[in-house]
């Protein structure tokens, strides 16, 4: 049977989400999945279609202030084992009253010293990992993410602040995540912070970080399929945010 992906694609459209909707739909159709393109949040409220996915990938940036029992069926979902997956804006600076799912991602986006048009560096943090093997650091020129992120998640690149002088650089220097993993119950979740711009993925480096990640995130589903596993074990009726 095919694997499905979902792809919600829309909210601000400066982060170009058609265009990168088409590169990651492209990929996926390539490696089997089958894929489906939402341009409503409406499908946020359809547990039936959710649990079905392999793989869910939000391209929304910002977008609507929606009731946090929107999101409750994309957290059951992923805690059932469906992947999670995404790039910059699209999953780290969507939706940002919604702290369950912010919670879910592993980061929420704060700032972009300089905008577009900052040169820094990825510097791989986990050569060992497969995501990240036999890939170098690499220079990139767009939008650098500040991000306040979950100290749970397992950091696979980083890059250095300030690069742009401003209000944080009287603090010194810091690695700030741009690409990790984390677990949201049995579900595998991915970020890349790359991706400002669909050309910044014509870099091979990102775009491969990229291709691994949705993957793995993917895979998760097959695995919590043949163990068994269901969301059941991590519902509780105490308020959890």
């Amino acid at each position: 049977m095919k694997r499905e992906v979902l792809i919600l694609c829309g909210g601000w459209d400066g982060h170009e989400p058609k265009s990168i909707t088409e590169r990651f739909k492209a990929f996926l159709e390539a490696e089997g999945f089958g894929v489906s393109v939402a341009e409503s949040v409406d499908v946020l409220s359809d547990k039936d279609r959710l649990m079905g996915l392999d793989l869910f990938i939000p391209i929304w940036t910002m977008g609507a202030d929606l009731p946090r029992e929107t999101f409750e069926p994309l957290l059951e979902a992923v805690g059932s084992g469906v992947g999670l997956a995404g790039c910059h804006g699209g999953m780290c600076d969507a939706f940002r009253t919604a702290v369950g799912y912010q919670f879910m991602t592993g980061a929420n986006w704060v700032s972009h010293p300089g905008s577009d048009g900052v040169p820094y560096r990825i510097n791989i943090r986990s050569r060992s990992n497969p995501l990240t093997e036999g890939i170098e650091d690499f220079d990139v020129v767009s939008e650098q993410y500040y991000l306040q992120v979950d100290p749970a998640i397992e950091v696979l690149a980083t890059t250095r602040f300030p690069t742009i002088k401003w209000y944080h650089s009287t603090n010194g220097e810091v690695d700030v995540p741009q690409v990790w993993t984390k677990h949201w119950g049995h579900g595998r979740v991915y970020y890349n912070a790359l991706g400002h711009h669909n050309d910044v993925f014509d870099i091979p480096e990102a775009w491969e970080l990229m291709k691994r990640g949705l993957l793995w995130a993917a895979e998760g589903k097959r695995i919590a399929v043949e163990k068994g596993l269901s969301a059941e074990e991590f519902k509780s009726d105490r308020g959890m945010y």
